[in-house]
């Protein structure tokens, strides 16, 4: 066993569970490090908390002289809190979170200090632009950008740190983070979703998009991972026989949390309740060594804040438990990978689910207006909803066993087709008195009943629709949530707004009454996306053939997939609804296949250098003492030893034979590589899909044979048994 991999088993099996005091209640714990509604009346004056209030409520601006109040009270409150540097956190295009720490600390003439943080410091500052991904939006001699304060989520501290949630843009007005456009589309929903609801409630004023996300991840011990180039560098591995043992036998899921993984989350839901994150249920997933969080359902942009956060501090906190997170979708082979799983509903002002069906006709039709216009909305978008989730690791995931396909399909379970399928028949134009009560009474008046039974989930399905929310199933664990939750926002307030135009066209050019006219409406609609509906087995062949019927698509590559993120009828989209603008789709389709080309590139890098350079070399020594064992066996019996030796020559023979092909495979990969690179955009990241990536699969199983062939004294790399099946 190599020395590496020896100490990093020793260390391992030295761990202890680190003790985490919890004597408060969660509840009494939850947002002591938040600046939230209760700190503010704490410490800001009645007019900056008003202020303050209507700028979250109703999107007004706030004024310079109460941005300086606030910030002096915000300083004051987070200084009480030990806090001694300021951050402007944001969420660039990277995929990840950015922020630059400043001190309260301002020096007056050079012989004495105050702590200061005014309004301009609070509302707005000034990162460079130019370093970040943008797409070409910016010129690298072009370095100015601005972060700007986002009232809607709430700052908070961490550890010593205030860090204010802001967007970021570039100087010339166009986002570079994935804050922004999300912001957008939460208006654009709010906007027609509220004129929709209007038809059932004169009163309604405010809809917001909710999102309840489910967190899956690995937790490995980071001694075992310091063994793992591949681990280290690319957040999986790239290669490694499965172990005798996998999850087969279903023994891990909702299991016994083990003792150092239940600290590990321990310590993590006292930091996620101190920071506003209302984490609720913890389990183990189906993998060895996977598990999940998830929180209580919130307002869609406080909930991407508070998953981005999640994500940086289960990084924080695992290595203080001696452990590694990885967030990759399908960090080992053979064994379930880990998504997001974005649960998605609309409220209103007042608490009201909309996808969640009342206890009278009329709540049952808005209920329908509102599942049916989102089934529409994803019939008609299904490519950029695809596009949402594509990128190089989710990648490895989509259609695995543990997964949704690549094809993006909805399910609503069999009772509620049923309804819809009747609904399809309703009388086209005016409905008699008889029809209407037929109508309201033995069709929409018995959905709450069929949903209180309709307790079936269909895991094969990437768009579930699981009894008061759409469950999207395709996104991965790595993504940002606001992607797929901007495309999803945008394309159902479009449907709304469409929804809205013909509704009232009817009622004015028909002179239907307004139940009519909307099902008339939904009743075409249910016509028109039954393509999309599917609530059979979503993988193997039989399902793509009947997909590839029904007219959807199915990208299995991301490149490919990429491709309606710029489409004229994206940008058409996008623009109306005022969420992005076409220079703006452009530059994040240029920085999605650029980044897709980039991880591609490293992950055959990588695998190139432990091939050659530990899994060749290793299985070479081993390969010498064999020889040496057959040669001494020829000294001591002769011509007999070929009898004697046989297993040992056999053994010899396919250990050259793998070792050759290695060594062919990663030489014609490296040469291919050099093509490759010659490429840009689009093309780059086609032909690293189409002509790199094939070659990850024959190199890694060469190596794979070589694991279970050499001595696993010799062997470099940490096992699969023993990455997965650490206590």
């Amino acid at each position: 066993m190599s020395r590496i991999r020896f100490n990093a088993l020793q260390e391992t099996l030295r761990r202890k569970p680190i003790k985490v005091i919890q004597n408060e209640k969660r509840s009494t714990l939850f947002g002591q490090n938040v600046f939230n509604k209760y700190a503010m009346q704490q410490y800001l004056t009645r007019a900056a908390y008003e202020s303050v209030m209507n700028a979250i409520d109703h999107g007004t601006k706030i004024d310079r002289k109460i941005a300086d109040q606030v910030a002096v009270s915000m300083k004051d409150w987070a200084m009480s809190k030990g806090a001694t540097h300021y951050t402007h956190w944001f969420q660039p295009l990277t995929g990840a979170t950015a922020e630059k720490h400043d001190a309260f600390f301002e020096s007056i003439n050079g012989s004495l200090a105050m702590e200061k943080f005014d309004g301009e410091q609070l509302v707005q500052q000034e990162p460079d632009a130019s370093s970040f991904p943008n797409g070409g939006i910016r010129n690298m001699f072009e370095a100015r950008g601005y972060t700007a304060w986002d009232p809607t989520s709430p700052a908070f501290i961490y550890e010593t740190t205030l860090c204010i949630p802001t967007i970021f843009v570039a100087y010339t007005g166009e986002a570079l983070d994935n804050k922004t456009p999300l912001l957008r589309a939460l208006q654009a929903i709010d906007t027609h979703a509220t004129a929709v609801c209007k038809y059932f409630d004169k009163n309604a004023n405010k809809v917001s998009a909710t999102l309840g996300w489910e967190q899956e991840f690995f937790l490995i011990d980071e001694a075992l991972v310091l063994a793992r180039q591949d681990i280290q560098f690319t957040g999986r591995t790239l290669l490694g026989h499965s172990p005798a043992k996998g999850q087969q036998l279903d023994d891990h899921y909702f299991g016994t949390i083990p003792a150092r993984a239940m600290s590990f989350m321990q310590d993590l839901e006292q930091e996620c309740m101190l920071l506003g994150i209302p984490v609720k249920t913890r389990h183990n997933e189906v993998a060895p060594n996977q598990f999940e969080v998830a929180p209580i359902f919130e307002e869609a942009n406080l909930a991407v804040d508070h998953n981005s956060l999640l994500m940086d501090v289960m990084q924080k906190i695992s290595r203080r438990h001696k452990f590694k997170v990885l967030f990759h979708e399908k960090p080992f082979a053979g064994i379930n990978g880990s998504g997001k799983h974005n649960n998605w509903s609309l409220s209103t002002g007042n608490g009201t689910n909309l996808l969640s069906p009342g206890k009278t006709p009329m709540k049952n039709l808005q209920f329908l207006t509102f599942f049916i216009n989102t089934i529409k909305a994803v019939y008609h978008y299904e490519e950029l909803l695809r596009a949402s989730i594509a990128s190089a690791s989710n990648e490895y995931r989509l259609g695995a066993n543990e997964a949704p396909p690549a094809i993006i399909s909805v399910f609503i379970g069999r009772q509620l087709s049923a309804v819809l399928d009747e609904l399809e028949n309703v009388t086209k134009g005016k409905l008699s008195p008889q029809e209407k009560t037929d109508l309201k009474l033995n069709i929409i008046g018995k959905i709450p009943e069929i949903l209180l039974d309709n307790t079936d989930r269909n895991r094969t399905s990437p768009f579930a629709f699981t009894g008061n929310k759409f469950e999207f199933r395709a996104v991965g664990s790595l993504a940002n949530c606001a992607i797929p939750m901007t495309v999803l926002n945008t394309i159902v307030a479009k449907q709304l707004k469409e929804f809205k135009i013909e509704v009232d066209a009817l009622i004015e050019e028909k002179d239907l009454k307004k139940d009519e006219a909307v099902f008339n409406i939904l009743r075409e609609y249910i016509k028109d996306s039954k393509a999309i509906r599917f609530d059979g087995d979503s993988y193997g062949e039989a399902w793509e053939k009947e997909a590839k019927k029904r007219g959807l698509t199915n990208y299995k590559t991301t490149p490919e997939a990429l491709k309606a993120k710029v489409s004229e009828k994206t940008i058409s989209l996008f623009e109306e609804m005022e969420v992005m603008s076409k220079v703006e789709l452009e530059a994040r389709y240029e920085i999605d296949l650029e980044s897709y080309a980039k991880k591609v590139q490293i992950e055959g890098r990588v695998l190139a250098d432990i091939a050659r350079n530990q899994v060749v070399p290793t299985a070479i020594i081993y390969q010498n003492t064999l020889l040496e064992n057959t040669k001494n066996l020829k000294e001591i019996f002769g011509d007999e030893y070929k009898i004697i030796a046989k297993e040992q020559l056999e053994l010899i023979m396919l250990i050259s034979n793998h070792i050759t092909k290695i060594n062919a495979l990663v030489i014609k990969m490296e040469a291919e590589k050099v093509k490759v690179n010659k490429y840009s955009g689009f093309k780059l990241a086609a032909h690293y899909s189409n002509k790199i990536k094939p070659f990850f699969t024959d190199i890694r199983y060469h190596c794979d044979q070589l694991e279970t062939l050499v001595d696993d004294n010799l062997w470099p790399l940490t096992k699969y048994r023993e990455l997965l099946f650490t206590k």
